[in-house]
């Protein structure tokens, strides 16, 4: 009888921490483990089909009938959906542990398999993207099915005027993964493996972040000085990452005549520039009335005379100290989600009920917060560090709107059900309103209310201001990039020169504060992609003014817009509820939720 491969995680195994049970990983709706037979299995199938698919279409696109192409275009989605499938295994399982080197190695090597297999596929965005307009609507209006792909392709025909070369494309793809995707692993490897030491023990990055929301003002400084400490220590390798990227990306951009450093990720997003811009800017002119607003506030609740980078998260003097245990955290959601529409319990429950949430704090466990939506197949993943503050329970909230969101797209299939990613934070910011409008709604006196309100607020300007703010940074950085190489010094002047003008005049910085950009991922990761999240938020706060109007049929609406995935621009998708992001006033509309939050603080204390 042939060994089994053993389990990644047992459905119903569990971490023990003060909180109660935290869930693991399941990944074995995935494979099994890492000598799974149906792993091989994949891999060789999606070998041989990549071969296949090249020599059966190759040159041949322009040529193909209706009925044709979808057999083509439905090969080509079972190809994402097996590479994609072997990905987030890997990915998945190198995130719990990035430290783990056989994890690592894992990774690269389904990485490099992948990147190979696939290397014969360069020529069918090429190609395609080569067929005259006139056959390409022909070809695939003349059927109802192959219709439906239609918003997919146009997105890749938007990318026609930036393509090279087949030989360049491939080459570009080859390189890869000694490129970007090189680079990416060595920053998250080394922010997984910092070591901060607080009052004699050894702290990884996420309890030594989570010390800057302690009631204790000295250990929110202590945290601060700690993580100013080893990001300086460090800064030259962060330093050169982001040297290396900006400058890669500049000269992939320039071969491709994109006129922006932002120009790509636009096209992803399938939004135009000039609402981007527009949000941009609705949100600099609000910072007055913001974020400068509530800071001054908070300093004098907090009886300073001035805001330290410590005090920017640190909870109110007359905020609860207790900690939220897991079970009360997953039940404040799920009713908030159940009072909105049960139908929307219903899809968050079983993430909590089937392995499908990693929720504590490990070592070497990958930062942060994400739901990862694997394949329309299988079902999302959720990944928190779950430290039971209030906060957690928001992003918990969050990632969980996330994973609903994924849920009801994955009907559309593997090409359709990614959202552009300025929609894509639409159900995690509502899930999150979702839940906080229900704890407010049980506030027992005025005091938690501003407490519950004045959290909020930090949110949203987290969300919106403080992400701006990254975004004016990334701006500057790629532009700056363009003149030459950038010293330590020369990123941590760019990185100053947002942070006074965004947060305001309460603050004053401590040195070593300008080097808290080291251990930003989405800088790494996804230039540009921190304005969907201010994106997502102003959307949302629209969104949700309208779903407080009462408007009959709202859910049904909402339901709609989130099984759409990524067939519909935002236009279509916000049409039905009265809304236009391309409109300036839409981002006015949206921020004076924050502001009439503020105006509710500030009369508290008359």
């Amino acid at each position: 009888m042939p060994v089994l491969p053993r389990p990644v995680f047992d459905a119903n195994a569990t971490q023990t921490t003060e909180f109660g049970e935290l869930p693991n990983w399941d990944l074995s709706d995935l494979y099994a483990g890492e000598d799974a037979p149906e792993l091989k299995r994949d891999l060789d199938w999606l070998e041989a089909e990549c071969k296949s698919f090249a020599e059966d279409y190759k040159g041949k696109l322009g040529d193909l009938s209706s009925a044709d192409m979808l057999t083509c275009v439905k090969r080509d989605e079972k190809i994402s959906n097996i590479a994609g499938r072997i990905m987030s295994f890997a990915g998945l399982r190198y995130y719990q542990k990035t430290t783990d080197p056989g994890r690592a190695k894992f990774m690269s090597d389904c990485q490099d398999k992948i990147t190979m297999f696939t290397t014969g596929l360069v020529f069918f965005s090429l190609e395609f993207n080569e067929i005259p307009e006139e056959a390409y609507t022909e070809t695939f209006s003349a059927d109802p099915e192959l219709q439906r792909y239609k918003p997919y392709f146009d997105r890749m025909r938007a990318m026609k005027p930036y393509q090279l070369s087949d030989e360049l494309e491939q080459f570009l793809h080859d390189q890869s993964t000694v490129g970007a995707t090189a680079w990416n692993k060595l920053f998250d490897e080394t922010i997984a493996g910092l070591t901060f030491e607080i009052d004699g023990e050894a702290l990884g990055i996420e309890p030594t972040l989570n010390l800057l929301t302690d009631h204790d003002r000295d250990k929110r400084e202590t945290g601060a000085r700690a993580l100013a400490d080893v990001f300086g220590q460090n800064i030259s390798l962060f330093a050169r990452v982001h040297n290396t990227l900006a400058k890669e990306k500049e000269i992939e951009d320039r071969w491709r005549g994109m006129p922006t450093p932002q120009t790509g990720r636009h096209l992803s997003n399938h939004v135009e520039p000039e609402v981007v811009e527009a949000l941009r800017n609705a949100v600099v002119a609000a910072y007055p009335r913001l974020s400068h607003r509530y800071y001054e506030l908070k300093r004098q609740w907090l009886g300073l005379d001035t805001l330290q980078v410590w005090d920017r998260n640190a909870p109110l003097p007359m905020e609860d100290t207790a900690t939220v245990a897991w079970d009360r955290a997953k039940a404040l959601v799920l009713d908030a989600y159940a009072g909105f529409a049960p139908q929307m319990a219903d899809l968050a429950a079983p993430f909590f009920e089937k392995g499908w949430i990693d929720a504590g704090v490990k070592q070497g466990k990958a930062p942060g917060a994400f739901a990862h939506p694997t394949v329309t197949n299988v079902h999302p993943y959720v990944m928190l560090n779950y430290l039971g503050k209030p906060r957690d329970v928001m992003t918990l909230a969050h990632e969980l709107g996330h994973g609903v969101h994924q849920v009801l797209a994955a009907d559309q299939g593997e090409l359709l059900a990614s959202t552009p990613l300025t929609l894509a934070e639409t159900a995690s910011v509502f899930g999150e309103m979702l839940t906080f409008r229900k704890l407010l709604g049980e506030a027992k006196d005025p005091a938690q209310k501003k407490v519950l309100l004045a959290g909020k607020v930090e949110d949203m300007i987290n969300t919106v201001v403080r992400q701006i703010a990254f975004y004016d940074f990334e701006c500057k950085l790629h532009d700056a990039r363009r003149q030459g190489e950038l010293t330590p010094d020369d990123i941590n002047a760019l990185w100053m020169s947002v942070q006074g003008e965004s947060l305001g005049p309460a603050f004053t910085f401590m040195e070593g504060y300008e080097t808290f950009w080291a251990y930003i991922p989405h800088f790494v990761h996804s230039p540009f992609y921190v304005y969907a999240y201010a994106f997502g938020d102003g959307l949302v706060n629209a969104l949700y003014a309208v779903y407080e109007e009462g408007g009959a049929g709202f859910q049904d609406k909402y339901f709609d817009m989130l099984k759409a995935g990524g067939a519909k621009h935002h236009k279509e998708l916000l049409a039905p509820f009265g809304l236009d992001a391309s409109d300036p006033a839409f981002w006015d509309k949206g921020l004076s939720m924050i502001e009439g939050f503020i105006d509710e603080l500030e009369a508290m204390e008359s």
